[in-house]
């Protein structure tokens, strides 16, 4: 599995070739392939441990993965839901602003 990083993600990649070549073998060549979990559940558990960091620049990248992957829009509200009581506000606001693109081009 090959994943398109961010701009600033691959200048680091570039500039650390060790952490470019651990997310290579590690985690996209062994631990996204495991099989106990389907890959857009993955994504879910992905975006949920982000949001609850409040990692919005990765949330974003992949909740767009996550769409076109099968999540659909009332499962990334049902997700800010869960992260806002498990997580905190500030995560579950993390998580709703990094999917504000998705639903507001779903209001269009």
């Amino acid at each position: 599995m090959t994943l398109t990083s961010t701009s600033d993600s691959a200048r680091v990649y570039k500039n650390v070739p060790q952490l470019a070549r651990i997310r290579e073998q590690v985690l996209l060549g062994d631990v996204w392939k495991q099989p106990e979990l389907a890959y857009r559940d993955r994504i879910l558990v992905t975006l949920g441990v982000l949001a609850a960091g409040g990692k919005l620049d990765e949330m974003k990248v992949w909740m767009r993965r996550g769409v076109e992957n099968g999540i659909t829009l009332d499962e990334l509200r049902g997700l800010v839901v869960q992260v806002t009581f498990y997580a905190g506000w500030p995560a579950g606001l993390a998580a709703g602003k990094a999917a504000l693109e998705l639903f507001e081009v779903e209001a269009k």
